[in-house]
């Protein structure tokens, strides 16, 4: 998943795995590598649904994150303690970014397994760069645009048509409801830990060095969450499997593909190229895990794609 970004409102839907290019960096092929990351992180919810019966979606996004987090951290090495030992101010960020992570996955799978994939990651996906606009502007006194107010109306609009949508299908309204709010606060918790990451990255630290020291604390809390629930996922091969990709393929593959094409690519470009994750989620959701969304449920989509747009393609 598009799960980590750099600080900025205009791109909480770009994942923190290399510093953002100098101004001007081009070279061929970036484009293309951003946009094999985002599919990767697309199909995180498809795979999902091919979990075991009775597999929690808890243990689902503890067992991505954690173990992913693992990895991210052991790739960091020393540096990840470096950035925990650089201050009160520095530990205090680090600890508030640690709490999103956590908070991310649950919400987030929990949100798919409830309302839907399509619908989960199209919500969480969609109002992560507005919950970060209004971060910016609580924190940081970043005033907030006509644009921004744009994007959030957008968004509300798709969230309430994608709960009408199914309920007028036969859900259960009160279900898909709980889903979506859960996608709005993993949308939160999104924005949340990229930007307590981009606080400690303009302090002078490496994105590896500040991913690895956030993900490395969130592990104390998602592994051991991990252990507690995982049941069916660590019995069966089809759980092993599931969980396995999750954490190598979107957590580690997709991020080291994302941080090459961002070398390549400016990264306001990038951020537009990784609109095709909530695409290719909706796309997988309905083709291959046989969700229906109807006209309403594309329109929903459409709206909360539109507030990404609006809002992270700059004007020349």
């Amino acid at each position: 998943m598009s799960s980590t970004a750099s600080p900025s409102p205009s791109s909480a839907t770009t994942a923190p795995a290399a510093a953002p290019p100098a101004a001007g960096t081009r070279g061929p092929g970036g484009p293309l590598l951003i946009l094999a990351a985002a599919t990767l992180w697309g199909t995180t919810g498809t795979v999902a649904s091919f979990a075991p019966a009775g597999a929690s979606p808890l243990a689902i996004g503890a067992g991505t994150m954690g173990i992913g987090g693992l990895l991210t951290l052991a790739l960091a090495g020393r540096s990840a303690l470096a950035v925990l030992r650089s201050g009160r101010r520095a530990l205090g960020w680090a600890l508030l970014g640690a709490l999103g992570i956590v908070i991310y996955p649950l919400a987030f799978y929990t949100s798919m397994a409830w309302a839907g994939v399509a619908v989960g990651t199209v919500v969480s996906l969609g109002c992560a760069p507005v919950f970060a606009a209004l971060l910016e502007r609580i924190l940081d006194g970043t005033r907030l645009t006509r644009r921004w107010a744009a994007a959030a109306g957008a968004a509300g609009g798709g969230c309430a048509l994608l709960v009408a949508a199914g309920g007028a299908g036969g859900g259960d309204t009160a279900r898909i409801s709980a889903g979506v709010a859960l996608g709005l606060l993993a949308g939160a918790a999104y924005a949340g830990y990229t930007y307590y990451a981009g606080c400690l990255i303009r302090r002078g630290h490496s994105s590896r060095a500040v991913m690895g020291a956030l993900f490395g604390l969130g592990t104390l809390v998602l592994v051991p969450l991990f252990a507690l629930t995982s049941g069916p996922l660590l019995v069966t091969g089809r759980g092993l499997l599931v969980v396995g990709y999750l954490a190598l393929v979107p957590m580690c593959l997709a991020y080291l593909l994302f941080g090459a094409g961002l070398v390549r690519v400016r990264a306001s470009a990038a951020t537009v190229l990784t609109l095709f994750e909530p695409v290719v989620a909706a796309v997988l959701g309905v083709a291959v895990v046989g969700e229906r969304l109807g006209v309403r449920g594309w329109s929903g989509v459409a709206l909360v794609v539109a507030g990404l747009l609006v809002l992270t393609v700059r004007r020349r």
